[in-house]
């Protein structure tokens, strides 16, 4: 019989799961505590989770939570083979991706293995794409500026027009003087 202790881990890694945006398994060998914690400082504050758990009750958990097609799951299976944690967005997932990756630069660990983003299987060049993207605030930055400059345009052109007219009237207003 599993333990309590086991069964309430599952539990909470499928709720985790379930709750998640994006699910990537990757490969933390060779991480210090202390870089263990500075990711999960900078996971957290794009909310996502870095959970390390057991290969058995994470493969539980993943049968439960994610509840993908047959070749997706044994993909997944394949997958936990060695030590393996998951990396689990619950907000933007480009952001998370990216505070991930930008760790994984500085680190050279961990490596990921295999994901879902969006619904749909994601190899470790996939996730590097991912990670390249803009975020969603720069695309949204780029959008207000695409927005905002013709409006900007427009309102150059009409000022240049009225500064114009000033200037056309205030040189016949001196003719009339002198």
């Amino acid at each position: 019989m599993p333990t309590q202790k086991k069964q309430d881990e599952v539990k909470a890694l499928v709720l985790n799961l379930e709750k998640s945006k994006a699910v990537f398994l990757t490969d933390y060998r060779g991480l210090t505590h202390k870089q263990l914690e500075t990711l999960r400082r900078s996971l957290k504050k794009v909310n996502a989770k870095f959970v390390v758990s057991k290969n058995t009750l994470l493969k539980i958990a993943l049968k439960e939570g994610l509840k993908l097609d047959a070749a997706a799951t044994e993909q997944f299976e394949k997958e936990l083979n060695r030590e393996t944690a998951s990396l689990l967005s619950f907000g933007d997932a480009i952001a998370a991706i990216k505070a991930f990756s930008d760790f994984a630069k500085i680190s050279q660990l961990p490596k990921v293995k295999v994901g879902v983003f969006e619904g749909k299987m994601t190899s470790a060049s996939d996730f590097a794409k991912l990670a390249s993207l803009p975020g969603r605030e720069q695309l949204l930055s780029n959008l207000a500026a695409g927005l905002i400059g013709p409006l900007y345009g427009l309102h150059r052109a009409a000022q240049w027009n009225m500064q114009t007219l000033v200037i056309a009237l205030n040189n016949v207003k001196e003719k009339k003087t002198n």
